[in-house]
């Protein structure tokens, strides 16, 4: 079940994630989403029944009661969105839901705190649930009385000195009468919604009550003014604690059946309202009224401040709780009479989806082929003022996005506050301004194209400094030359064999040039395909021997696994020898003495080198092994992962599968927890399927829900034609064996290269 405030974007995109998931993971899946038009797909009992666990992703509060004695998982919609494989795994070892049947379970402190899991911390609190929950509900009547009102006033109102007038028995004054009647009831239900979440059923007329005399200041005193919609929040608040307290109170057994229906109901709301009729009416209602005045005064320097501020909290997050803070201002305050505030708010909505999808547009280059697709779908929710459209650029690169984002807010935000542009719904982009809901057209599209503008053009100029300084920091790792052979970290590599000249590309992808045929014994092979890692160039750069590994293909239809000669016979793959022939580079044989050392028999050049065992179909082969990553972050180490990859031959293109990498890594992360993360890759970068593993001794922050660091990593790259069964197998292979704590601990002790292909060769 997924479900957020607003149940526009974050409801959807959850259950979209979990569903691709579930279906590409083999399980059955059938989500109910309760968005803005109502619970759909909605989960029936035998559903319910024949599940084998319920995930709840939602940001506000929905009915559990349906799922006692079923494993339930609950945790922030966000997360069915970032990390949806996490939540099915997870989810089979949730503790069972023992709520009792028919308590509501609408929601409750009680409820909120007990039963099911809670997503390791990722649930958001009790208040906040409570709050977004009240208004959840509360925008469909602002919506429709905003919308009424605006529409009623455009087509049947007339100018006047003090405005838009309409004609007193016209049509269009009905039409405006039912939109002030959705006004009128937008605090009311703000209030009861609230409490509804705290205290279940009990508390909602209580919460309900209490907000209409928080709207209605002449019931304490206040005739030209109200408590608004800060009452309203305060009288939910008090009336869904006041209520959870009131259960705690033990009665007798005869008058516990109608104590939710009366006793409670009753109690709840007299004390509610008399406290706040004598007690907090009026001081809320001065600072309210102040509050309001204060905005409406604003002009000039002012405003155009606060816009900045306004745009900046609703640039930050993206559908989060600052973002929601500033909505939630702006939308309480259009009852209020002040629309200018959601003016603001409105203009700075759709910047984030509209300036990345612009990025896009501008730099193509920058972005991979899935980038570019995710940008024109983030331009189409920028029309319809759905924010969240940018936060697959911000996880993939935050450090450049969120900036550029936050920027551009600020701007549109700015220069609608200046210009006095006003909203009359709680809603943002171009539609709110088609629908004719919004004062001052023309400067709220400036506003919108100027902030968009400095967000795509900040956002291009700082991934284009990111970019140069990773290339300058690779380029910046090269190395001098060794012997005839110039082997260089990051640059082009040559190594003689025989009389093959062996070129290492500058991308890390090898390339055979076959000056003459290789002998390797009576086969002769007419290419071979070597590849050099960047560790390797450094050591020979540093005068060490530089320990390549090489794969010899003889003749089509007799080629040689990974590990052996083409005769079936083992290669020292590792000690760099193929039949006592030296193939260092430096003129020594193995044992550095300059002889070939051909006396060596095959068993021991099998017992020091790597030993021939078939790990994950041969995917996953010596040169795809590294005992020590360099990297101390994950961006740092998917990259060293992909150039280890490309010393196969099977990369076409490092920096595309990179960035394939990191847009699946922003899609949720990829750290399983228990020090593992498989980083894995669907790109047509690669010509073949190919598995890389490293080690890193301090460990590498992967985002993993349990907050350990990544110290195995696996890092699996599918071309696109490979990217179902196989790309599935893979994983599930590694999955599984990787559950086994003694296979990770011997994993983690395996003294050398050897040693862990013996203990990689495990897995079948």
């Amino acid at each position: 079940m997924t479900a957020c405030p607003t149940g526009i974007a974050h409801t959807y995109m959850a259950a979209e994630k979990l569903a691709q998931t579930a279906r590409s993971l083999g399980h059955e899946i059938k989500v109910e989403t309760q968005g803005s038009i109502g619970a759909e797909n909605v989960l029936s009992d035998n559903d319910v029944r024949d599940a084998d666990g319920v995930i709840i992703a939602a940001d506000k509060d929905v009915d559990r009661s349906r799922f006692v004695g079923k494993k339930v998982l609950v945790v922030g919609v966000a997360e069915g969105i970032r990390h949806p494989e996490q939540l099915i795994e997870r989810v089979q070892s949730a503790p069972v839901y023992g709520g009792e049947p028919g308590d509501g379970a609408g929601g409750g402190a009680a409820a909120a705190s007990g039963g099911g899991g809670t997503g390791g911390g990722k649930e958001r609190s009790v208040a906040y649930k409570a709050l977004m929950n009240g208004v959840s509900y509360m925008i469909p009547f602002v919506v429709v009385g905003g919308l009424l009102i605006a529409i009623s006033l455009a087509v049947g109102g007339h100018p006047t000195p003090e405005g838009l007038k309409i004609a007193p028995g016209s049509f269009w004054e009905d039409v405006n009468n039912i939109g002030t009647i959705g006004f009128q009831l937008m605090v009311p239900i703000l209030s009861g919604y609230i409490a509804y979440a705290i205290g279940d059923r009990p508390a909602l007329v209580p919460g309900m009550i209490g907000g209409w005399i928080a709207t209605h200041g002449e019931l304490y005193g206040m005739k030209d003014a109200s408590a608004g919609f800060i009452g309203g929040i305060v009288t939910g608040f008090l009336a869904g604690y006041l209520v959870v307290w009131i259960k705690k109170v033990r009665v007798p057994r005869f008058a516990q059946p109608i104590m939710p229906i009366i006793v409670i109901p009753i109690v709840a709301t007299s004390a509610l309202g008399l406290f706040f009729i004598y007690v907090l009416g009026k001081p809320i209602s001065w600072v309210f009224t102040h509050l309001t005045g204060w905005l409406s005064g604003m002009t000039g320097t002012s405003a155009i401040v606060l816009g900045a501020i306004l745009g900046l909290m609703i640039a930050f997050d993206m559908g989060g709780p600052v973002n929601k803070t500033a909505f939630l201002f702006g939308s309480g305050l259009i009852a209020s009479g002040n629309q200018t505030v959601m003016g603001m708010c409105a203009a700075a909505i759709p910047v984030m989806p509209l300036g990345q999808g612009l990025a896009t547009l501008i730099r193509r280059h920058l972005y991979s082929e899935q980038e570019r697709e995710t940008g024109m779908a983030a331009l189409f929710m920028g029309l319809f003022g759905i924010s969240e459209g940018a936060i697959p650029f911000a996880a993939a690169r935050a450090a450049q996005v969120i900036p550029a984002n936050m920027l551009g807010g600020a701007v549109a935000g700015a220069v609608a506050g200046m210009a006095g542009v006003a909203d009359a719904v709680p809603h943002g982009g171009p539609i709110v301004a088609v629908l004719g809901a919004v004062d001052g057209v023309p400067m709220f599209f400036v506003a919108v194209v100027i902030g968009t503008v400095v967000t795509a053009l900040t956002t291009v100029a700082l991934v284009d400094v990111a970019e140069r300084r990773k290339s300058g920091a690779r380029a910046g790792a090269g190395g001098g030359a060794a012997g005839d052979a110039e082997v260089m970290a990051g640059a082009d590599a040559v190594v003689a064999v025989g009389g093959a000249s062996l070129v290492v590309a500058e991308a890390g992808v090898a390339e055979a040039v076959a000056t003459e045929p290789v002998v390797a014994g009576p086969v002769v092979a007419e290419s071979v395909v070597a590849g050099v890692s960047a560790g390797a160039g450094a050591e020979a750069a540093a005068g060490g021997a530089s320990r390549t590994a090489v794969a010899v293909a003889p003749v089509p239809g007799a080629a040689a696994a990974p590990g052996q000669g083409s005769d079936g016979e083992a290669v020292d793959i590792d000690g760099v020898e193929i039949d006592g022939n030296d193939v260092s580079g430096d003129g020594q044989g193995a044992d550095g003495d300059g002889d070939s050392d051909s006396d060596s028999d095959s068993d021991s050049d099998s017992d020091d080198g790597a030993p021939s065992v078939e790990v994950l179909s041969g995917y996953l082969i010596e040169q795809t092994v590294k005992t020590q990553l360099d990297a101390d972050g994950k961006e740092a180490a998917i990259r060293e992962m992909a150039e280890l990859a490309a010393g196969t031959g099977k990369v076409a293109d490092v920096d595309e599968l990179v960035r394939v990498a990191l847009a699946r890594e922003a899609q949720g992360t990829t750290g399983l927890g228990e020090e593992i993360a498989i980083p894995h890759a669907k790109t047509d970068a690669v010509t073949a399927p190919v598995v890389g593993f490293a080690r890193s001794a301090d460990g590498i922050d992967w985002g993993s829900l349990d907050g350990t660091l990544a110290k195995l990593v696996f890092m699996i790259s599918v071309p696109e034609a490979a990217a179902g069964d196989e790309h599935l197998r893979i994983l599930a292979l590694l999955s599984r064996k990787l559950m086994d704590a003694d296979f990770r601990a011997r994993l983690q002790g395996a003294e050398d290269k050897a040693a862990l292909l013996r203990v990689l060769g495990e897995i079948r």
